[in-house]
């Protein structure tokens, strides 16, 4: 069985960590990366886990000479998609870049498949399709809402050229993972999340405020309708998601999906309010961080979990990290970026 996977965007956050949950299950991932918004420390990192290397490639997905060329030296068995910009307010202001990279790499990726006769990618899609949905927890079969953002809407327009591309090509199977919110680095401590500036999530934030480097967090709000005033989310580990990858592109080789299309939600099932997340991080790490309640910020939704009963079921995984374990892995990351810095 041809084992050999492309993994776009491979030194990113989740790249890196589904790079290292493939080999471990004896896949050979093939790393594209062009590092506009991730580092070679990831790769490095990658390499030290497994203690060896692993191929890697820089090129833009959107550039389609390159990517024929990667096409025809390697015989792919399945794509995994993460290459895309991520930046919520980023998109609203730069729209153009995120309908042209997010858009175009993924056209690229699919013509290449039909070309050279790869049959299977996995695209990394997003719980922001959902928008408030009007009942919780979301399943799959939640009506997807008008997305508040460009990132949101390209995540929505990629599902639909993927579901597109199934059924006017039948040999091409796509598996959409909609992920909701990944947080905390590998048990090692040697890849993790690595925000470029000000971070957009939540976890950097903490992590960079325990280390001194940013002075405050906020917790933006403290009026929802939640039990503590806090939005709420479900925070999933990184290594836990990476996982879900492994599984989409087992069930897609073995060929025991339903159909060529098929859509899973990834989370733990459970939501967890951002005071609980730093009151969290606090009691594991034996550590007070300088935090304040702040206004609401524009765009961020009340409440949103998953409903993870299909995939538990269908793909046969489950989240399991506890979230005290994910927190204190988090730390230990941020102390080790701290540490080759010095």
């Amino acid at each position: 069985m041809n084992k050999r996977v492309l993994v776009t965007g491979g030194c990113g956050y989740i790249g890196s960590h589904t790079c290292v949950e493939l080999a471990e299950a004896g896949f050979e991932p093939i790393i594209v990366d062009n590092l506009s918004n991730s580092e070679k420390i990831a790769l490095e990192g990658v390499e030290k886990i497994l203690g060896r290397k692993i191929e890697f490639i820089k090129a833009d997905c959107c550039d389609a000479a390159a990517m024929e060329e990667i096409f025809e030296k390697y015989d792919f068995s399945s794509i995994i998609h993460f290459a895309a910009f991520k930046a919520v307010g980023e998109s609203v202001s730069k729209p153009l870049d995120y309908y042209r990279n997010n858009l175009g790499s993924l056209i690229n990726m699919l013509s290449l498949m039909r070309k050279h006769n790869v049959p299977n990618i996995v695209f990394s899609s997003s719980a922001t399709v959902y928008g408030q949905a009007d009942v919780l927890p979301v399943t799959e079969r939640t009506p997807r809402k008008e997305a508040t953002s460009p990132y949101g809407s390209t995540k929505q327009m990629c599902e639909d050229i993927l579901h597109s591309c199934s059924v006017a090509y039948p040999k091409i199977n796509v598996i959409a993972l909609r992920y909701f919110n990944p947080i905390g680095a590998h048990p090692s401590a040697l890849i993790g999340e690595l925000p470029r500036g000000v971070p957009n999530n939540l976890i950097p934030f903490v992590t960079q405020t325990a280390a001194g480097i940013r002075p405050m967090l906020s917790i933006f709000g403290n009026d929802y309708n939640t039990p503590d005033g806090t939005c709420i989310r479900d925070y999933i580990d990184v290594t836990d998601l990476a996982k879900a990858h492994v599984c989409a592109v087992n069930r897609m080789i073995e060929g025991t999906g339903h159909s060529n299309y098929e859509v899973f939600n990834v989370g733990t099932g459970r939501g967890v309010s951002t005071l609980e997340v730093v009151q969290t991080f606090e009691r594991v790490n034996n550590l007070k961080l300088n935090w304040k309640f702040a206004d609401r910020r524009e765009g961020d939704i009340e409440s949103v979990w998953a409903d993870t009963t299909y995939a538990n079921e269908e793909l046969g995984w489950k989240a399991i990290m506890p979230l005290d374990e994910t927190l204190r892995n988090a730390w230990r990351w941020q102390q080790y970026i701290d540490s080759q810095k010095k």
